[in-house]
């Protein structure tokens, strides 16, 4: 709450001045003072009799919002020569144009629009080039009075200065250039060793989503036989209920099994759709029907042998262990650069090249001009920064080393248990394989001897579902094969 009222008896009954009444009330002087003025522009007069609500009202009256679309444009063209001249800025400009327009745009919205007229202005043209490998010819304008020494005439000279593009060299007595460069060419390496494989893992995500969507075409075509054979149990058992030959629970039970082929269909389908969806998610495009895979398709056809005696010095080669390998080299040399920077540093700043009052005269002999300055550079106070960026690499390389053994460790772990796999896979789909033939064979005698009446429907029912497991089984073996 404002302590207007007390600031004005302490100024009108007291008379004490503005820095003892700022100092009584613990306010600032300035605050006293812009309260007295604006009592002393309201009109009002000491004692008053209104209330404290009423006195802030009639000092400090809300201010009369003003239209964004009314408020007078900065002329942006304007302001953008103006900052070319010596000791201009944005504040300097803002406040001329809050002079002008008192009612304008804040200083935070001046700097932010004139930065998004800025950039739609002005075109950078960036050239990039070794030291010393242009030689780059200006034009300084009208800068320099000549005196002619006969006839002592004064004119302005037209410079014409040719100078090489790069000119400061650093002396890299310590290793930081050479460490930082390191460190630099490692860290591309790391880059382009996790590009390729983000590219690996991309056509491994493409070929597992290809494959998976097959299996789901299988598992749906194999849903799909076992519904329409379910279907043929159930006509037929309804034709012998309708005859007397059987009882209603055997009725029950075939039509309890169609309903769940029915369900598998429909489960089936629906996973075969997600598949789908998630493979056009990975190659980012509507997959033609004609790359789509079928219920025909065979993932282990396609699975090539792998050769006796691979060494496992293979696994160097894996992008994962190379990009980790080259970010633990770029941490080795960030630490040398950083051991660097406790020595002194010394740079050399030259230039070499021609300046004349006429561009004929450019390339003269008498118009070769040089410049040469050495600097050293002694880290003596730094307040522990150089120590702390020395420890802070360090961590840096205790966590690539780290994160270079876990790679290594995941790469042996994958490669163990693909070959884990590999090496029992075949014997798993022989027996998959027998399992199915030995279901079908069950299935089938099953079905003669309950046609003849010898078995019961129950028996049917379940070796048709000991068929149907087994047939999904072995499209998971083969979807495991890769």
């Amino acid at each position: 709450m404002r302590k207007i009222r007390e600031v004005l008896r302490l100024k009108f009954d007291a008379g004490l001045s503005v820095r003892k009444i700022a100092a009584s009330l613990s306010i600032g002087p300035s605050s006293a003072g812009d309260y007295l003025c604006r009592f002393a522009a309201s009109g009002l007069q000491w004692p008053i009799d209104i209330s404290d609500a009423e006195l802030n009202r009639r000092l400090f009256p809300p201010a009369v919002p003003v239209p964004t679309d009314q408020r007078p444009m900065p002329d942006w063209a304007w302001v953008h020569a103006e900052l070319r001249r010596p000791g201009v800025t944005l504040a300097l400009l803002w406040q001329e144009y809050r002079l002008a327009y008192p009612q304008g745009f804040q200083y935070s919205w001046f700097c932010e629009h004139y930065r998004l007229w800025a950039a739609k202005v002005d075109v950078v043209m960036r050239q990039e080039h070794r030291a010393g490998e242009k030689l780059l010819v200006d034009y300084a304008g009208q800068t320099a009075p000549v005196i002619d020494r006969q006839t002592g005439e004064i004119r302005q000279a037209q410079i014409f200065v040719a100078v090489l593009g790069a000119s400061s060299y650093e002396l890299d007595l310590f290793g930081r250039v050479h460490n930082l460069g390191t460190e630099a060419l490692e860290t591309y390496l790391s880059t382009v060793e996790t590009r390729r494989s983000t590219q690996i893992t991309l056509v491994s995500e493409v070929a597992s989503d290809w494959l998976t969507l097959g299996a789901d075409q299988r598992l749906l075509a194999l849903a799909r036989q076992t519904e329409d054979s379910q279907q043929h149990t159930y006509d037929l058992v309804q034709q012998v209920h309708a005859l007397g030959g059987t009882d209603g629970l055997e009725l029950a039970e075939a039509q309890a099994s169609l309903q769940s082929a029915r369900n598998d269909v429909a489960v089936y389908l629906t996973e075969a759709r997600q598949a789908r969806d998630a493979l056009e998610l990975v190659v980012g495009v509507q997959v033609a029907p004609g790359d789509l895979p079928d219920a025909q398709v065979d993932p282990v056809s396609s699975l090539r042998d792998l050769p006796a005696g691979v060494p496992s010095t293979v696994l160097e080669q894996r992008p994962d262990v190379l990009s980790a390998e080259h970010s633990l080299k770029a941490t080795y040399a960030d630490i040398g650069a950083a051991r660097a920077n406790f020595f002194p540093r010394i740079s050399l700043t030259a230039a070499l090249g021609t300046e004349s009052s006429a561009l004929s005269g450019l390339f003269g002999g008498d118009s070769r001009a040089w410049s040469f300055s050495p600097s050293v550079t002694l880290p003596i106070f730094d307040a522990g920064a150089n120590r702390a960026t020395l420890e802070a690499s360090k961590a840096s390389r205790d966590i690539a080393v780290a994160t270079y053994e876990k790679t290594l460790q995941a790469a042996f772990s994958e490669v163990a248990d693909s070959l884990a796999v590999r090496a029992t896979i075949a014997e798993r789909l022989d027996a998959q394989t027998q399992t199915v033939a030995a279901d079908q064979r069950a299935y089938d005698l099953s079905m003669v001897l309950y046609r003849q009446g010898g078995d019961s429907l129950l028996d049917t029912l379940t070796e048709q579902r000991l068929l149907y497991a087994a047939q999904q089984s072995l499209v998971g073996e083969r979807v495991i094969m890769n």
